[in-house]
């Protein structure tokens, strides 16, 4: 984790976040009620989207990002509490969160199976889990692009992992997918999931 990236991942984000990414984020993160759950909030990008959520505890590893999301969330519209933690073992007890939510984050978690028992643990049965996540490609030749350029994106990107397939590992979860919308070819995808214990 190095102070660079955080400074830069929001300048680099602009652009997206100025089309659909913007978009995506609005409809996916409005939805969030209850005691809500952030997994790697990052620099607090999703913070002004919240408007039916009851709290947001947000967690996030790296420290240089987690200030920057502290100070973004003082001008939220709903309190935001924010701690620098793993998503792979997460300071809350069992049933505590009614939405649980990740936004292009599942691709720099270390052990991301874990993370997903994680959330299980910490959500409520029937709990929201929504994710806004970037996914290895079902075309061939893009997939086996992401492949190759995967080592290089790891070393600029803070350790994300371009070619990761997250809804598979998801699926496999045992938690239930209810709905999927993708952008840019499958690139990116919006998952809304429900939480089965």
């Amino acid at each position: 984790m190095n102070s660079l990236f955080p400074k830069l991942y929001d300048l680099a984000m602009r652009p997206l976040e100025a089309t659909r990414f913007k978009k995506v984020r609005t409809e996916l993160v409005r939805t969030a009620k209850g005691n809500v759950l952030e997994i790697g909030s990052g620099t607090g990008i999703n913070f002004p989207y919240y408007q039916e959520a009851d709290q947001v505890v947000a967690v996030e590893p790296n420290p240089y990002m987690s200030k920057r999301a502290t100070r973004r969330g003082k001008n939220a519209s709903v309190r935001i509490i924010v701690y620098e933690a793993s998503a792979e073992s997460l300071p809350f007890a069992d049933n505590t969160f009614d939405t649980v939510i990740a936004t292009l984050v599942f691709c720099t978690i270390p052990d991301p199976f874990k993370a997903l028992q994680e959330i299980q643990r910490v959500g409520k049965e029937n709990a929201r889990i929504l994710f806004f996540e970037h996914v290895r490609m079902e075309q061939r030749l893009l997939g086996k692009t992401q492949d190759f350029l995967n080592p290089f994106w790891e070393m600029i990107c803070d350790g994300c992992q371009l070619n990761r397939d997250t809804l598979n590992m998801i699926t496999h979860s045992g938690i239930e997918v209810t709905k999927i919308e993708s952008l840019y070819a499958k690139l990116f995808l919006s998952i809304e999931c429900r939480n089965v214990k």
